[in-house]
């Protein structure tokens, strides 16, 4: 069985398996005092170009999410989220857990747009009742998103520029950010992003780290004892320069974007090939998710040697699959994967 099914069902790459043995034997400080982070924590601001910004290291992305949103909202406060946000579908109700609503509004392949969040404020603070629903406390977004599509400059723009009009600190959730600035169609960088959010994540879980999440915090209202928060939801990790060695490692020599790169490269390959096989896909993706849509009986089929996550039906025969590809994916995989699927739909 070759698996598709995620991005993260790899140990870590190489180089930061090397970093992680050669370091093996030193002491360092705990809770992420330690060189490695500080070190790693200074390129990601050179990075950004954002020398003002607090980061933080926390071991994944549910948990980054959970602590971020908590810190930032008031208890009468909910975020507002796309309707296929992670926060919203796959995280256990761990925002609600929390004390706060998850407000979802419609996403367009699974982005969220400025005009229905300038839309959905305006409506709250109109209605004669607001004070007895959530107040729009904060906007999340995914980039890459849920469903492999990728923010625009404008669209972030955009957002930013309304969140700001509105005071709603704008968070993105960054778990596969390098996929996303690495995309064919991407024209942000990490300074863009550092730019026009006030607080992100640049994912390492699924981007070549065994994990591990860089968190970012560019606004400095947002920063005020924000390691009590970590602390609070249980990520302040006694061995917190485990992280910190893995970022040093995925930050040199553009590893973190080549890594991204490949699997990008392999996914549009896997696309392409599926297109001109006439194959139809539920979202126009450019990253390293990819959503076809086939005939039950051919799922039948390619499931039996490749492992792929079910999307949704679309109609009695058909179901649109996600296939995953990393950093890890191996190209005679992808090439084996394409072959097979042309004679099972032949």
């Amino acid at each position: 069985m070759i698996d598709f099914r995620n991005d993260y069902s790899q140990g870590a790459h190489e180089s930061v398996m090397a970093a992680l043995l050669a370091h093996s034997g030193e002491q360092n400080r705990g809770y992420g005092m330690d060189e490695h982070c500080g070190r790693a924590a200074d390129v990601i601001r050179k990075l950004c170009d954002c020398p003002g910004a607090a980061v933080h290291f926390l071991p994944g992305g549910t948990q980054a999410n959970l602590t971020v949103i908590a810190a930032i909202l008031c208890p009468h406060q909910g975020v507002l989220c796309s309707d296929s946000a992670h926060i919203f579908t796959h995280e256990t109700g761990a925002i609600e857990a929390t004390g706060h609503k998850a407000l979802f509004l419609p996403g367009y392949d699974g982005r969220l747009e400025a005009e229905d969040v300038e839309k959905y404020v305006t409506e709250h603070y109109a209605s004669e009742t607001f004070e007895h629903m959530p107040q729009p406390g904060m906007v999340e977004i995914a980039n890459a998103t849920e469903l492999g599509t990728v923010y625009t400059l404008r669209q972030l723009t955009e957002l930013s520029r309304v969140c700001r009009k509105h005071k709603l600190p704008l968070y993105l959730d960054g778990a596969r950010l390098g996929y996303a600035l690495a995309a064919e169609d991407s024209d942000l960088t990490f300074e863009k992003v550092a730019e026009l959010a006030d607080v992100f994540t640049i994912g390492g879980t699924k981007q070549g780290a065994l994990y591990g999440e860089a968190l970012v915090i560019v606004d400095p209202a947002l920063q005020k004892d924000f390691r009590y928060h970590i602390k609070q939801r249980g990520g302040l990790l006694s061995k917190g320069f485990l992280m910190g060695i893995q970022f040093e490692a995925l930050m040199t020599d553009d590893l973190y974007l080549r890594l991204s790169r490949h699997a990008d490269r392999l996914a549009l390959r896997f696309r392409d090939a599926l297109r001109a096989q006439g194959v139809p896909f539920l979202v126009n993706s450019s990253t390293n998710q990819q959503f076809p849509i086939f005939p039950n009986t051919v799922l039948e089929k390619i499931g039996k040697d490749y492992g792929f996550e079910f999307t949704q039906r679309t109609d009695d025969d058909h179901a649109a699959v996600r296939f995953c590809f990393s950093w890890g994916t191996k190209e005679e995989d992808v090439t084996g994967l394409i072959e097979d699927i042309a004679r099972f739909t032949a």
